[in-house]
């Protein structure tokens, strides 16, 4: 049968990750979810095992403390790589993104349409609800600069729900990446872009979260900011390098 397991970072989301599990497993058999929680105070992990003794399609890996959303996600990759996973899924814990379009993400990579799916906000059919003036233009404004810069065609490159294709996502030596946050999914973006990987995109309604605090900081969205500047550098000194060489 095939397998697809879903990592979900998680940091105090006691109030959204059984309902959300539950949700995710009603999707279908063929998804497992992989819970990574760093060390949240407020009994996430304790929920979790619950889930765990309850069915063998939920996973637990505990961390010691707050190391970030990246290394999180990649840890939760891995573990489903090491179980012997097809597909590989990532997203957020907290409601974010909708469980009802796991099997439409699912669906384009298994049926060879795409070597990565991407929930995607920016595409018809897509959107945000329940989002402030400020947060629009900021992940419009970091869309746009990361892909005029950096010549992405995937309309929502900041995206935390995808799909990957097992040999895609070994492809991209995810576990090296070295940055977090929206950084994370801007590299990985690049480097699938840069392997010549097939995207394919869901429309998805993108809801603000109702339940916890929300994890965006200054310092996450300066070091996007830092690694867009660092790519759209690299890549204007490789055209000016092939210009030069005419």
């Amino acid at each position: 049968m095939v397998r697809a397991f879903i990592a979900i970072p998680t940091y105090n989301e006691a109030d959204n990750i059984e309902p959300l599990v539950t949700a995710i497993l009603g999707q279908g058999r063929a998804f497992e979810v992989v819970v990574v929680d760093d060390n949240s105070p407020d009994g996430t992990a304790e929920r979790v095992e619950r889930l765990a003794q309850r069915s063998g399609r939920v996973h637990l890996l505990r961390r010691a403390g707050k190391l970030g959303y990246a290394s999180a996600v990649a840890a939760g990759l891995r573990y489903g790589l090491d179980q012997g996973a097809d597909y590989l899924l990532h997203m957020d814990a907290d409601f974010s993104h909708q469980p009802r379009y796991l099997p439409a993400l699912l669906a384009l990579v298994a049926e060879g349409e795409a070597d990565i799916a991407v929930g995607s906000r920016y595409v018809a059919g897509g959107g945000t609800r329940n989002w402030g003036l400020g947060r629009v233009l900021l992940s419009r404004g970091a869309n746009l600069v990361a892909r005029g810069l950096l010549g992405l065609r995937l309309s929502d490159c900041t995206s935390g729900f995808r799909c990957y294709r097992r040999a895609a996502l070994e492809a991209l030596e995810f576990e090296q990446v070295g940055v977090d946050g929206y950084s994370f999914l801007i590299e990985l973006t690049c480097r699938a872009e840069a392997r010549g990987l097939r995207f394919a995109q869901v429309p998805i309604i993108f809801v603000d979260r109702s339940a916890g605090q929300s994890k965006i900081s200054r310092r996450i969205i300066g070091e996007a900011a830092g690694l867009v500047l660092r790519r759209a550098l690299v890549r204007l000194a490789g055209a000016m390098g092939r210009d030069d060489g005419r």
